[in-house]
């Protein structure tokens, strides 16, 4: 709609995990960090948490690609926290083999061990990625989960666990301790400085072909006010600062189009009751 307007080539701030919009902060670069070593070092298991809209899910997909390129991974993407314990192997299973899995438990574990130690001799890491797991209810999946830590050889893990999630994971994760003390790693991330938050927006529009200048530096300040640093409302305002701005001819998106855009944006104050 906006993109030749602004001379753009794509929409820099659609909120999708895509990997080639990674802004790599300090933070970022560290949580991609832990998680690499936590992989390619065999450890059984790591959390990564953050406030919401912080770029967990992106940062677990740019971890994906890099993975892949080096071609001595199988990862398993559990994505509905809301399986049972018994679904929740059952999908593994699935992932793992591209085949429905066994519905007797027994059975089910037997085949969970032969694809893990399959994928081990064939020189291959098995990875779990379990995201949005603060939405797990039930307590015996986490214990299934702990369990999964069992399937290890004497020198080695057969697989690690990836466990993605927003702030209330960690008061879930240290309330068992059994599970915490298998953890190799853990990250939290936060929103970003006023700073970073004009290099994000920066290296997201030279991604998407700027080649000049589309925000002032009296925008950047309002849109760090009006998001708090948080990656997913700063796409929020900018893209509708871009939409604003070719709708209204703009030649530059300036303070007081963001000014508006975060006024409209804004929670509306409840009415005091007469």
């Amino acid at each position: 709609m906006y993109e030749a307007y602004w001379g753009l080539t794509e929409k820099p701030f659609e909120n999708t995990p895509n990997a080639r919009f990674f802004y790599r902060s300090r933070q970022h670069e560290e949580a991609l960090a832990r998680m690499l070593y936590v992989v390619h070092e065999r450890k059984g298991a790591a959390v990564l948490t953050g406030d919401y809209g912080c770029g967990k899910t992106l940062l677990n997909r740019v971890l994906w690609q890099e993975l892949q390129s080096e071609n001595q991974f199988q990862a398993v993407n559990i994505l509905d926290p809301s399986l049972s314990a018994h679904e929740l192997i059952q999908e593994i299973v699935y992932q793992l083999s591209g085949a429905p899995a066994p519905q007797v438990k027994i059975d089910l574990f037997h085949t969970l061990h032969n694809l893990l130690y399959a994928n081990h001799k064939a020189g291959r890491h098995n990875i779990i990625v379990v995201d949005e797991a603060q939405l797990i209810k039930e307590p015996a999946i986490f214990e299934e989960l702990r369990l999964l830590l069992n399937f290890q050889l004497d020198n080695a893990f057969l697989l690690t666990i990836i466990l993605l999630g927003s702030s209330e994971l960690q008061q879930i994760i240290d309330g068992l301790p059994h599970l915490a003390q298998r953890l190799a790693a853990r990250f939290h991330l936060v929103s970003l400085s006023q700073e970073e938050t004009r290099f994000y927006i920066e290296h997201r529009l030279k991604i998407a072909g700027a080649t000049r200048q589309v925000f002032n530096d009296g925008a950047f300040g309002e849109i760090f006010a009006g998001s708090a640093g948080v990656p997913r409302n700063i796409n929020n305002i900018c893209d509708l600062a871009l939409v604003d701005g070719f709708s209204n001819n703009l030649e530059i998106v300036d303070a007081k189009a963001i000014v508006e855009i975060n006024n409209e944006l804004r929670p509306p104050v409840a009415r005091a009751s007469l």
